[in-house]
């Protein structure tokens, strides 16, 4: 699950190995704020022995932690077979020591023990009972270990108020769609729980004794290359999938122009294309 990029919404019934492509290129753009992040735990947790990725999806974030930290033991954990196959083959190409497990959270943690750093990357919010995954998490790290928790910031940001096309503020309501999406697809999880999105109190109600809370951020100005242009497309198709019920025609005719690759106002020709956007980061340790 983990990096499978949830602030955009895919429908209710998320098939992640279907996902995999998309998924990795999303986590490719994101890399310079994912580098951040590690850098940021690296200051934190220098030599770690073992860490576990958290809903790892194809392994982009697991292979950067590799690289980060060649001495440790990365454990890509993710429930979708093919995303793991992409997971390893990612890193065997690199020749970085990542292995995968299959399972899901909170189950999975069962069988882990000892480890120093925990990645939860984007990944949490698809868990029915999120106590019960930070609680698992926190049974399987050593003393002393560090939880990183992707959750919250702010909606990305990828176009001007005004287009030119349509009613101006698109994306604001386009986040306000996305919450109905995102509310029905937590209400229909296993085990779902609902919950005050508290996080360090919910790390602290796991045993974990919250360390700080920081915010990244990605700024990539117009003109963005191809492949950031690759990755609006493939999020705003999956957008207006998810979220066409909760949106007025005229909208929907100016998605349509968007992912249009003739259409001069389309995300593949207009050249006010960029990306900005802020992810959220909470740390825990346990002691």
């Amino acid at each position: 699950m983990g990096d499978h990029s949830h602030h955009h919404g895919h429908g209710k019934d998320l098939d992640w190995n279907a996902m995999g492509e998309s998924i990795e290129l999303r986590a490719e753009v994101y890399r310079p704020l994912y580098a951040q992040i590690i850098d940021a735990v690296r200051e934190r947790m220098p030599d770690p022995s073992l860490i576990i990725d958290a809903g790892s999806g194809p392994g982009v974030v697991s292979c950067a932690l590799a690289e980060a930290f060649p001495r440790a033991e990365v454990v890509a954990l993710d429930n979708a077979p093919a995303l793991l196959e992409r997971a390893q083959r990612r890193a065997d190409a690199a020749g970085l020591r990542v292995r995968t497990l299959l399972g899901q959270i909170p189950d999975a943690f069962a069988g882990l023990a000892g480890a120093d750093v925990v990645w939860f990357g984007h990944s949490l919010h698809h868990v029915g009972d999120q106590k019960a995954a930070l609680a698992a998490a926190a049974r399987a790290m050593a003393a002393g270990g560090l939880l990183v928790l992707l959750e919250g910031g702010l909606p990305a940001r990828w176009l001007p108020r005004d287009i030119g096309i349509g009613r101006p503020g698109l994306q604001a309501r386009l986040e306000a769609a996305r919450e109905e999406w995102f509310a029905a697809m937590r209400s229909a999880l296993p085990d779902a729980r609902h919950e005050v999105e508290d996080w360090p109190a919910l790390l602290a109600a796991a045993g974990l004794k919250p360390a700080g809370t920081r915010s990244f951020l990605l700024d990539l100005p117009a003109p963005v290359p191809p492949k950031v242009r690759d990755h609006l497309i493939a999020m705003l198709e999956r957008e207006r999938e998810a979220t066409a019920e909760h949106l007025p025609a005229e909208d929907l005719a100016t998605l349509d122009r968007l992912l249009d690759p003739d259409d001069p106002a389309g995300l593949r020709r207009r050249p006010d294309v960029f990306l900005l956007d802020a992810q959220t980061v909470h740390f825990a340790v346990k002691e």
